[in-house]
């Protein structure tokens, strides 16, 4: 077999890169082997708003400029919906809050995006003393059956292989990689956390935080918007809402916890004052970066080995917007931009 990409990963990195090639016609061919990525498990959450600070999302605007026409293409080839447009509902703990929402919004960057009219009608079970400011263009992104149907439709095409990658079984040639019978001009990295064990890339500060998230049943909720505040609350139909998330460091596994249960339940507990009941409870290890920037780049001594990874928990926004970075880079070599070069730990943390 002879391809243009091998591509190393499925989850949202490796379904938008895939794209990519689909969309420019790139022969390509995707392994994964560890089906249970942190992409499945997901929230799924899209904000250009960063509303613990009030400010916006590094490139949110780029981001979202290319959202739509991707997810909806992704939609059409796949026969599915994936994109819920839900505003989110940032609840409010104190005026300083409301006066803090009412500074943003006047700024350029922001206006478009935090609606000026504070919310203060009342959503039966959800206790907010101070109302809720609006965030518009958010909403969630079905990951878990986005990730499922696209692996599905690759094996229809031959484009997949459910394998766990043997880094020991690359055989560098003069223009090309030979991989177990493939023959790439480059393989791309999309591995998300599993690439602490990439022995060409894991010198790369990927640190990893481990979250947690709960579906509950709460027949006497009824939401048509993504409510925030200490936890976000998501809609799901029949009465299911997703519930989330924690951010542990320490933990690097995909086992649920006790501990992180009970501080979910603790902060729903805090705005939720209805009856319901624990139906799942998942967790996983999200692709973070010391700096909070993504890694993308291309191998120093591999010029044919390239990373795409640290998406960490916006990866439903950046994974479309750096999946057409990298191939650009790649096809047509347009620079990366420096944030999210990978040769900005070039000197600390590779040895060369």
């Amino acid at each position: 077999m002879e391809v243009d990409y091998l591509i190393v990963g499925a989850g949202l990195a490796g379904v938008h890169f895939s794209y990519q090639c689909l969309l420019n016609q790139k022969k390509f061919h995707v392994i994964d082997g560890h089906l249970e990525s942190s992409s499945r498990i997901a929230a799924g959450l899209y904000n250009p708003v960063i509303l613990k600070r009030f400010t916006q999302a590094w490139h949110a605007e780029q981001q979202l400029a290319i959202f739509d026409d991707i997810y909806n293409s992704l939609g059409s080839i796949l026969y599915s919906d994936y994109d819920f447009k839900l505003p989110i509902l940032r609840k409010f703990a104190s005026i300083e809050e409301q006066n803090l929402w009412f500074e943003a919004s006047d700024q350029s960057l922001l206006s478009s995006y935090l609606d000026t009219t504070l919310i203060f009608s009342e959503i039966r079970g959800i206790q907010s003393l101070f109302g809720f400011g609006k965030v518009n263009q958010t909403g969630y992104v079905d990951t878990k059956k986005l990730i499922t149907d696209f692996q599905e439709y690759l094996r229809s095409i031959s484009c997949f292989s459910e394998n766990i990658f043997n880094y020991d079984a690359i055989h560098f040639e003069d223009n090309h990689i030979n991989y177990d019978g493939i023959k790439s001009k480059n393989i791309v990295f999309a591995e998300g956390f599993g690439m602490i064990k990439n022995p060409f890339f894991n010198l790369l500060p990927l640190d990893g935080s481990k979250g947690e998230i709960l579906i509950i049943e709460c027949i006497g909720l009824v939401l048509d918007v993504i409510i925030k505040g200490g936890v976000f609350i998501i809609p799901l139909g029949n009465h299911l809402f997703k519930v989330g998330s924690t951010y542990h460091w320490h933990d690097k596994t995909s086992l649920p916890t006790e501990e992180a249960k009970l501080e979910l339940i603790t902060q729903l507990d805090s705005i939720l004052k209805l009856p319901y009941k624990v139906v799942s409870h998942t967790a996983g290890v999200r692709p973070t970066v010391k700096d909070r920037k993504p890694l993308l780049g291309s191998h120093p001594n591999h010029r044919n080995l390239h990373v795409l990874n640290g998406l960490g928990t916006r990866g439903v926004m950046l994974a479309p917007y750096l999946a057409k970075m990298l191939f650009d880079y790649i096809e047509f070599q347009t620079p990366l931009h420096q944030e999210v070069d990978i040769k900005r730990f070039r000197k600390i943390h590779w040895d060369l």
